[in-house]
């Protein structure tokens, strides 16, 4: 493929500080410097995406926001200028790519920032509306229907907006890809009067309260918001910058705060080499001599204080060494005299008489077999005088 590019004019727009930025990039403004379908007749709807950038940066400055949805709408540059850029022209780079043809088309943006002695407004106030995208809120038609709804329940001369930020770039979570389900966005708008009464309801105790239990509070206004927008009222904003104080304080040294210490000074690079010997004997050698001594004493006290037999025998009564050796004698002569002796097998183990004429069955060792050896059990095959018990026959032999 070849890739072209072209490149427009320059565009110049003016905004005020303090005041809502938006401009639209629309896909219909650079179709027409993308070559049509292939087949005469069709109507040319091809992805065009955007990037924009501030001229010699990789990004945009740190006011302004971009979005765009999909390749098949329009993208939307948005953002509060700050009073710090007043008087600098903000060149924005904007880059069309035609996602079917892989061409380009490139214009510059330079905004003209220009200063509001009545920007910004003292009092302001953040709503955060639930059922709204940010893409939603910048259509002029929503966004005007909301600050009308506003105006109504604050009576202000003069109402402007001041910012809108995504409540995903707040740190809020992705919604689920049903219907109806929003981001959310935050809407900060600017007044010249103090806030009315309604929305002075929120700070009330019960209202707090319900906030905390994550209950709706109970607003009297919210009826003229909620046929089109939903507030979150515990979320609600409301800053009086005629009341502000500068909460610059001077820096008292003391606990938690390092002092001055200067520039830093980096060591010379003529050191002199360290003996780590004496380290060595200290964290090694001194730790294994102590436990080499320690297995000393105990090795001796285990090994080389043992009472022995003949101690024991010594402390022993003689009465005593009498018995316990007349014991073992007559332990030992009982063990002998077992092994040759005879006895009948158990009835639980052995029939000692026969099944059927009552014979009393002769032993099955002789005097001179060692009945230790012989198990306890013994199979049925085993048994000499065993009666055997005829088995059933199927019937199909009879």
């Amino acid at each position: 493929y070849t890739i072209l590019s072209k490149v427009h004019s320059d565009r110049n727009v003016y905004p005020s500080a303090g005041v809502l930025f938006v401009h639209v990039l629309e896909r219909e403004y650079f179709k027409g410097e993308f070559p049509p379908y292939p087949k005469p007749g069709e109507i040319s709807n091809d992805p065009i995406t955007f990037n924009t950038n501030l001229m010699g940066y990789p990004d945009r400055p740190g006011w302004l926001r971009y979005i765009q949805r999909t390749p098949y709408s329009d993208g939307v540059l948005y953002g509060s200028p700050t009073v710090e850029n007043v008087g600098k022209p903000t060149i924005i780079e904007i880059t069309a790519y035609n996602r079917r043809t892989f061409e380009t088309a490139r214009h510059n943006l330079i905004i003209n920032i220009m200063s509001a002695e009545d920007f910004p407004l003292p009092y302001q106030a953040e709503f955060f509306i639930r059922n709204m995208n940010v893409e939603e809120m910048l259509a002029s038609e929503v966004l005007g229907d909301f600050l009308g709804a506003v105006k109504n329940v604050w009576q202000p001369e003069r109402l402007n907006a001041i910012n809108i930020t995504s409540a995903l770039d707040r740190g809020g979570r992705v919604p689920l890809p049903v219907n109806d389900m929003k981001e959310g966005v935050y809407v900060m708008v600017g007044a010249d009067v103090p806030f009315s009464s309604c929305l002075r309801e929120v700070e009330n105790p019960q209202n707090q309260l319900r906030c905390s239990q994550e209950m709706e509070p109970v607003i009297t206004c919210d009826k003229k918001f909620r046929t089109q927008f939903h507030i979150d009222w515990c979320k609600i904003s409301l800053v009086d910058n005629t009341k502000q104080v500068s909460t610059f304080q001077e820096v008292i040294r003391g606990e938690g705060i390092l002092p001055d210490g200067g520039e830093y000074k980096p060591p010379s690079d003529t050191l002199k080499s360290r003996d780590y010997y004496s380290d060595f004997l200290i964290t090694l050698a001194v730790p294994s001599a102590i436990a080499l001594v320690l297995f000393l004493i105990l090795a001796y006290i285990m090994c080389c204080r043992r009472e022995g037999v003949e101690k024991r025998n010594m402390q022993t009564p003689d009465i005593q060494l009498v018995h316990h050796s007349a014991i073992q004698k007559s332990t030992k002569e009982l063990r002998d005299m077992s092994k040759n002796r005879e006895i009948a097998w158990p009835l639980s183990t052995l029939p000692v008489f026969h099944p059927v004429t009552g014979e009393i069955v002769p032993p099955l060792h002789t005097d001179s077999y060692d009945n230790t050896s012989m198990p306890l059990m013994q199979t049925q095959q085993n048994l000499p005088h065993q009666t055997q018990i005829p088995q059933q026959q199927s019937a199909g032999q009879y």
